[in-house]
């Protein structure tokens, strides 16, 4: 089976061992012959379990490689020579940036110069045909649009307006990403996504950190008065919506990928607790250990997208309800203890 054209070769994601990457790359792995390289620095976040998998592949290949590093980041465009990339490579845990903002300019905006400059040297010099053909997705996140009112949601018209390092940085790194394309004519396409859950996500994130809390009996921290909202998409429907935009999005384009199943950060954390009760009986209730916290600096209040565009233009549309994800997650976390590098 291949999703894409066969004058496709070749496929390059970078930040492929982090969350999403893991997932959109397993997803190739098993739906294409094409060949996968994964390009990453390997930090504190990255999935060593499921590069090491498929290291000895003859499909996929792992280059542990540093954006930042421009000559290393040509030497590895050079080598894998790809048809098609995905730019998933990025610092993104917000009470990171509030600390150490510096390592998000590097990674986020210079890591994406350096891509860019690596990645247009590399077009230039295509055939008409591999030109034409080739094309970046740039995964960027909703937080770039700061915080929405109810009942209003983000659009791929709404203005820039990020609150933390970490959005400030991604919001750079978009411009970076239009500039090429307006000026060099650079083949590129930007997305947003809404937050994403689901297997192989690194336990700092809300989910994982409240399924690894409660196993181990230590307090669910909930910032503020927990009622921030958000909108929650399962990361195999962001992987999908991320292949529809590279087959069928137009180039110099924006789309926004949720799932309008808006949550409170209260509401995941109690979610996650009953279905923790329903699976693990034996420290029940698990809700117990839910506790208000001081709110994070900058905190922005609701983030809501409208994914109509993408919708009715791709014919893209999520496929999992919340609640059934919810429940996968949760199962698979409690049966990948070492994952989240706990003790049942």
């Amino acid at each position: 089976m291949n999703l894409f054209s066969k004058n496709i070769n070749s496929i390059l994601i970078t930040g492929g061992s982090g969350f999403i990457g893991t997932n959109l790359i397993s997803r190739l792995l098993r739906e294409t012959s094409l060949k996968i390289y994964n390009l990453d620095k390997i930090n504190y976040a990255s999935n060593f379990k499921f590069s090491h998998e498929y290291v000895d592949s003859n499909q996929y290949n792992l280059l542990k490689v540093d954006l930042c590093n421009i000559e290393d980041t040509k030497n590895a465009i050079r080598f894998c020579n790809p048809d098609l990339v995905f730019h998933l490579a990025a610092e993104t845990h917000v009470d990171k940036s509030i600390s150490k903002p510096t390592d998000f300019l590097d990674s986020n905006i210079i890591g994406t110069f350096n891509l860019l400059q690596a990645l247009l040297a590399h077009w230039e010099l295509m055939s008409k045909n591999r030109k034409n053909n080739f094309r970046l997705i740039h995964v960027s996140t909703d937080e770039v649009f700061g915080s929405i009112k109810e009942g209003f949601f983000f659009s791929e018209k709404t203005s820039y307006d990020p609150r933390s390092p970490y959005s400030a940085t991604k919001a750079a790194s978009d411009h970076l990403v239009k500039a090429w394309n307006n000026t060099y004519g650079f083949p590129a396409i930007i997305t947003h996504s809404c937050n994403n859950f689901g297997p192989w996500q690194y336990p700092e994130k809300l989910i994982p950190v409240i399924i690894k809390s409660a196993i181990n009996s230590k307090t669910i921290p909930l910032y503020g008065n927990g009622q921030n909202v958000r909108d929650w998409i399962y990361v195999e429907d962001h992987v999908d919506a991320l292949i529809h935009v590279m087959l069928k999005g137009k180039l110099g384009d924006s789309y926004c990928i949720g799932s309008r199943q808006l949550k409170t950060n209260e509401e995941i954390v109690n979610t996650v607790c009953n279905y923790m009760d329903l699976y693990k009986k034996i420290n029940a209730p698990h809700i117990r250990f839910k506790k208000f916290v001081k709110d994070r600096a900058g905190h922005d209040f609701r983030y809501a997208i409208d994914n109509n565009k993408i919708i009715n233009e791709l014919k893209w549309s999520p496929k999992y309800d919340f609640y059934e994800a919810i429940d996968i997650t949760v199962k698979w976390y409690l049966n990948n203890h070492n994952f989240l590098n706990i003790t049942s």
